[in-house]
């Protein structure tokens, strides 16, 4: 009986002992499923949730690019998003970014773009105000313009000091586009400044232009003023060649601020020639240098200095008179450079005086003779081909003095003008005989020889010039 009561218990005992690990069993079972199931979910929860950030972020970016694009501007974003790393992609774009050295580029660009504008704006302003001068001009006042002569040449008296009745007259019959005054016609600097004043005065009630009142005075012993009245004297350009750019602007500034105060408004220097040749007596020491590059680098220098001071300037004599044997003034005056030759030395300082913003070019009575027997003030080919072509210029063009005999042995006085013109040239400075000159222009005009475009053309340059005075 105690043998099979032991038996029994040993029995039951291990049945519950196996229930109890099956229930253990089954506990832990049941802890790893829902410990699978927990990260299970997760996992999808993750997934689903960077599946929505990624889709946002990928919408936020297009709006951001689309935003960046239209307004420069990045959008803002915390440190560490997914948005900040997409921005940076933009950022590093380069088709949406400018130059990566220079922040300011957009600055500057837009900058330039509204002085560009402002420049045009200018331009069309001044082209309509030309367009309606011009308009009103009958072609006897066109072709005046085109005149500057001595008050001598106006009046028909041989000495003028003052400016009057008499002077009123002949500019309201002939409202020539300046006059050119020497040591005659200047007393004092009182009398000066009130015979220019009353010049400009009445020229401005004529035509309501301002008139060129004009002068040589270079400096050194072509000094009109200087020589006459009293006002600072410079020695020939030539002695300050070795003091460098700074002494030509300085004495520029000090020509044109006397000239200036006296009323002058254009001054026929400075000279643009070379010393190139020893034998040349007309131009030696007025040139600035002797060495072409130095001669290019003071004519800038100086060009700057009236620039500065307020007074038109004009370079000369084109295509360069410094290598010349004879005196234009006597004879005729011929180079045998080449072209090419004419490009590498006489051209430096025609070029850098026009590049320095020289408001005329005097073409001098010299002939290129390896180009034309004609002298280069009547030569298309030097002034058209070789000073607006070649050199760029397209400001005005005056001559030398037309009753020189470099051309006045050579032309009759109503045919010279006519030559000038047809060669591009766009003041006639001094003819011998201002009236048959301009009778020549006008039947030139009328009979087909010049069209009156051509006169247009000239006179366009000419009142561009004259607005400047109005400043």
């Amino acid at each position: 009986m105690n043998k099979k009561s032991n038996i029994i218990s040993i029995i039951l005992g291990s049945l519950g002992t196996l229930f109890v690990l099956t229930i253990l069993f089954a506990g832990v079972m049941f802890l790893i499923a829902q410990k699978t199931k927990v990260e299970d979910g997760s996992s999808i929860v993750a997934d689903d949730n960077s599946d929505t950030d990624d889709n946002k972020a990928a919408e936020y970016n297009e709006d951001s690019r689309q935003v960046y694009s239209e307004t420069d501007e990045l959008p803002v974003s915390e440190p560490g998003s997914q948005e900040k790393d997409d921005l940076v992609e933009i950022v590093e774009d380069p088709s949406l970014q400018g130059d990566p050295d220079n922040e300011n580029e957009s600055t500057e660009n837009e900058g330039l773009a509204e002085t560009g504008a402002d420049e045009e704006d200018t331009d069309m302003i001044t082209d309509e105000k030309i367009s309606a001068i011009l308009s009103g001009m009958s072609l006897n006042d066109k072709i005046c313009q085109m005149f500057i002569i001595t008050p001598e040449a106006l009046t028909a008296a041989d000495c003028v000091t003052r400016a009057g009745d008499a002077t009123k007259a002949a500019l309201s019959e002939y409202p020539v586009g300046g006059l050119i005054y020497f040591a005659q016609n200047l007393e004092s600097q009182s009398q000066t400044k009130e015979m220019l004043e009353n010049t400009a005065k009445i020229a401005d009630e004529i035509n309501g232009l301002p008139i060129f009142l004009c002068v040589d005075e270079e400096g050194g012993k072509v000094s009109r003023c200087a020589e006459k009245i009293d006002e600072p004297e410079l020695e020939n350009m030539y002695k300050y060649k070795d003091q460098g750019t700074e002494k030509a602007s300085e004495n520029a500034h000090l020509i044109a601020g006397y000239l200036k105060e006296l009323g002058f408004n254009l001054d026929f220097a400075p000279v643009a020639d070379t010393w190139s040749n020893p034998e040349n007596t007309v131009i030696g020491e007025r040139a600035f240098s002797d060495d072409f590059a130095q001669t290019a680098e003071l004519v800038s220098a100086a060009v700057s200095g009236f620039k500065d001071e307020g007074v038109l300037c004009c370079i000369k004599h084109f295509p360069g008179h410094g290598d010349t044997r004879a005196d234009s003034h006597t004879q005729a005056a011929v180079t045998a450079k080449t072209l090419d030759q004419l490009a590498q030395q006489e051209y430096l300082a025609f070029r850098s005086g026009i590049d320095a913003g020289a408001d005329m070019v005097m073409a001098g009575h010299i002939t290129v003779s390896t180009v034309t027997d004609e002298p280069a003030s009547v030569s298309k080919e030097m002034i058209t081909g070789q000073l607006r072509d070649k050199l760029g210029y397209s400001g005005v063009v005056i001559t030398d003095a037309l009753n020189m005999k470099a051309v006045t042995d050579h032309y009759q006085g109503n045919e010279l003008g006519v030559k000038c013109i047809n060669a591009g040239v766009d003041i006639l400075l001094m003819p011998a005989d201002f009236k048959a000159s301009l009778t020549g222009v006008r039947e030139a005009v009328e009979s087909g020889s010049i069209s009156e475009d051509r006169i247009d053309e000239s006179v366009r340059r000419i009142l561009k010039l004259k607005l400047k005075l109005t400043e």
